[in-house]
């Protein structure tokens, strides 16, 4: 396994981590998540990623089961969680980053994992009617207090980032020191343009999220929608229309082509693809089987084969390069 420091903080992550979205709980449950978890661990894995709103809370109980049947020295691994949206439709209790919801979010999330702290705590998503400095204080107070080791974002706009880390600045505060957002083959302008200056200004870090664009860079929906795949289950209608795009789907039998040619299953062509940016310090990857995992850990193996010729014949077939 290799690992990255997380943007300029020292703290470092494995290359590739193991996310717990749509599949614990929905399609996980308590034994297979504690095999899948010591699959990942055995494999150098070290961080495991949550939310309180995956699975309503259901997901976080999955992951504080396994982790407490697994045993593992506290030290050795790292726990996210990430909050916004909420459990609850109370006044309050949804869709806000205000003082309240932040330390409430925390005591549930903690108690469901059954953990003293997490390492790294997102907010989801940015809050347009909370003040920032109110959500910054929040945040820190969180890290102050050893809730939480760690505090980043999940898909805010580069302004909303930099004006976080100012206020933090400002008042001697802990900043945010990592965003995670969404990357791929099919998902890349925000990561490579927007942040651009992220990255080069600020050291910011990245633990990016949907590496496979939700199962369409395995090519298994190129002949429409298979039953019991993540498209077909109920409340996942959202993904058919990504998942059913005519040139999307023509874009990834060219993919596919490619990676025939190169003797690899294409999800880790798209996986290495995503670790050959000097940008993303780890790549979540979430599997209901065991047998994707471990599919998914030799990505790692074939960064060394996308050559810069490889690159250019990938930026050739997708047709979207930022550069």
């Amino acid at each position: 396994m290799e690992y990255r420091y997380l943007g300029r903080s020292g703290l470092q992550v494995s290359a590739l981590s193991y996310g717990s979205w749509i599949t614990f709980h929905n399609q996980v449950y308590l034994d297979a998540a504690v095999k899948s978890m010591q699959v990942a661990y055995e494999a150098g894995i070290n961080f495991f990623d949550n939310a309180e709103v995956y699975a309503h809370g259901k997901s976080e109980e999955v992951m504080g089961a396994a982790l407490k049947k697994l045993g593992w020295r506290r030290g050795s691994y790292l726990v996210s969680t990430k909050f916004f949206w909420g459990l609850h439709d109370g006044i309050n209790e949804k869709n806000t980053l205000n003082r309240k919801r932040l330390l409430e979010a925390m005591e549930g999330s903690l108690e469901r994992l059954d953990l003293d702290y997490v390492d790294l705590v997102f907010c989801h998503r940015p809050d347009a009617h909370t003040p920032l400095e109110e959500t910054v204080w929040a945040m820190h107070n969180l890290i102050e207090w050893g809730s939480a080791l760690y505090w980043g974002t999940s898909e805010w706009s580069a302004a909303e980032i930099v004006a976080a880390i100012e206020i933090a600045e400002r008042h001697h505060l802990h900043k945010p020191v990592m965003e995670q957002p969404q990357y791929n083959m099919f998902n890349r302008d925000r990561f490579e343009k927007e942040y651009a200056r992220l990255f080069a200004d600020y050291g910011y870090g990245s633990t990016t999220f949907s590496p496979l664009a939700s199962g369409l860079l395995t090519g298994k929906y190129n002949q429409g929608i298979p039953a019991g795949s993540r498209a077909s289950m109920p409340g996942n209608e959202w993904l058919k229309p990504m998942l059913t795009h005519p040139e999307s789907l023509a874009t990834v039998e060219k993919l596919q082509g490619l990676a025939r040619e190169m003797g690899i299953p294409l999800n880790q062509l798209a996986i290495a693809w995503i670790l050959k940016n000097p940008n993303v310090n780890t790549v979540i990857t979430g599997a209901s089987k065991v047998e994707q995992l471990q599919d998914n850990l030799k990505s790692l193996d074939v960064v060394a084969q996308l050559t810069t010729d490889v690159m250019a014949r990938i930026e050739t077939i997708l047709e979207n390069t930022s550069k």
